[in-house]
């Protein structure tokens, strides 16, 4: 087992958490069976997206408004992309009770099909609402809408970048596999909860599992999740606490896209923090091909990926407001044992294609009838000055510098004291490759950035053959680390 499980406290009879895990044990023992698409009508599947998003839930509607709750549910349309429905109960006085379904919950706008909508078609998903902002308004928190995603936000963020509850054979020759959630149970909050806790049954062709959620909104909303997953088949890669977003194009993308944008992602770098204390940032890059790179993380203390770039100057964008978009960082609870932190870079000609996957992979194998059980804690946040606390990459940029053959890339410095050290200081650059590489080395330099009071380190490298190389550097001062690792991989 990966760690020892959160226990959740339940009253005797009361259905709660052994229940969920009841259910996911008995499913992973039975064949699986695809959701039902037949409840979606197919007219309802060709809507557009501008018709599917003027269907609104209605706010005098939601779960628990009526009773004055901290949290209330709204609830989704299926449509467009989202053909199947998923199950949602209520948990009140220890009894579950399936949410019925009706057309008069929804405004359809302009919309002129709502005569034609089933009676008893369902939900695609559901978001819980809570006075995140004000005491008086209870605004958007966490969503839960397609397959196994769900997405949150802090006190100041606008949505972004999504959650999974797991990935399976992502970027595999073989293909991957997405399980999706079939039920959910979410429990009534007392009238002063600062908490809500939401319960999933998970189902896939290869796996099962129980995943508890307790939500708890504030300037960084926290999300406590918890699962036990019940393998049907051996599994070659399974991708923990999976996180997925967007990089179109950045400061260090090489590829010319015609977008009036300087910049446009919902997030612009992996984050690690190794056992060892070690922090490395990798920044994220829309390639030309697949890329997929691998660094070990044996019981990680976190990783996430995040948007570090908050300033609109980088985006101009007045619609998406990318300097508002979340970064998400997973902490483990427990510990996860011997695995890697992979990440999935897809090439892509839209900034509407989610491109970006990063997850943690178990080196132990995935067998039936050998449970895993799993916990960690999820940040949703603008920014956060402990991580890490040292120095931290704020810019990549490269070019191909001013030798023959070469590529040239200047990475700047901020924070973790590094403004106040004086620009009379002698700092060094310690670039590593591996050994094996075949690229040559043709000068380095570290100087004070005295725009930003931190500091810039700028060095030219030529490959001499087609291998990947993967170049890590940091700054140090009499060879103490002064900022995390910085990490990028030089592509052919």
């Amino acid at each position: 087992m990966l760690v020892a499980l959160l226990v959740l406290p339940a009253r005797a009879g009361a259905f709660g958490w052994d229940d969920v895990v009841a259910r996911a044990r008995d499913l992973s023992k039975q064949a699986f069976y695809p959701p039902d698409a037949s409840q979606v009508p197919d007219w309802l599947g060709k809507i557009s997206y501008d018709e599917w998003r003027t269907i609104r839930y209605r706010p005098d509607q939601a779960v628990w408004r009526e009773q004055g709750l901290p949290f209330q549910v709204q609830f989704f349309h299926p449509g467009l992309f989202y053909k199947y429905t998923v199950q949602v109960n209520l948990i009140d006085g220890g009894k579950a009770q399936p949410v019925g379904f009706s057309p008069g919950q929804f405004d359809y706008g302009p919309n002129e099909f709502a005569s034609r909508v089933p009676q008893d078609l369902g939900y695609a998903g559901f978001r819980l609402h809570a006075p995140i902002k004000s005491p008086g308004y209870l605004d958007e928190v966490i969503v839960f809408l397609g397959a196994s995603y769900f997405r949150a936000v802090g006190r100041d963020q606008v949505f972004g970048l999504s959650a999974r509850a797991l990935a399976v054979d992502t970027a595999a020759p073989w293909g991957e596999e997405f399980p999706f959630f079939r039920e959910f149970w979410i429990e009534r909050p007392e009238p002063d909860a600062r908490d809500v806790t939401v319960y999933a049954l998970l189902d896939s062709p290869g796996i099962t599992g129980a995943y508890g959620f307790v939500v708890r909104p504030g300037i960084e909303t926290v999300v406590d999740v918890y699962a036990i997953l019940f393998p049907r088949r051996e599994i070659k890669k399974l991708g923990i606490a999976p996180l997925t977003s967007m990089f179109f194009h950045g400061e260090n993308t090489r590829r010319h896209f015609d977008d009036f944008r300087p910049e446009a992602h919902d997030s612009d770098g992996l984050a690690i923090h190794f056992a060892s204390g070690d922090w490395l940032w990798r920044p994220l890059d829309n390639p030309e091909a697949l890329n997929v790179s691998s660094f070990e993380a044996d019981d990680p203390l976190g990783y996430g990926i995040l948007q570090r770039d908050r300033a609109f100057s980088s985006y101009q964008d007045l619609e998406t407001r990318a300097e508002r978009r979340p970064s998400a960082w997973v902490e483990p609870i427990g510990a996860w044992g011997k695995g890697r932190v992979e990440l999935v870079e897809i090439p892509t000609r839209s900034d509407t294609n989610d491109n970006i996957v990063a997850y943690w992979v178990p080196e132990r194998a995935v067998r039936p009838d050998d449970p895993i059980e799993v916990a960690y804690r999820m940040l949703w946040y603008g920014d956060s000055l402990d991580r890490p606390p040292l120095g931290r990459v704020v810019s990549t940029r490269r070019d191909k510098g001013d030798k023959e053959g070469a590529q040239r890339f200047v990475v700047d410095f901020a924070g973790g004291g590094l403004e106040e050290i004086p620009a009379s200081e002698i700092l060094h650059g310690a670039l590593a490759m591996r050994p094996e590489d075949k690229v040559e080395l043709l000068g380095q330099q570290v100087i004070k950035n005295p725009i930003t009071g931190g500091w810039r380190l700028t060095f030219q490298v030529r490959p001499t053959s087609k291998d990947v190389v993967d170049m890590r550097a940091r700054v140090e001062r009499g060879g103490k680390p002064l900022t995390e690792i910085w990490a990028f991989p030089l592509l052919p």
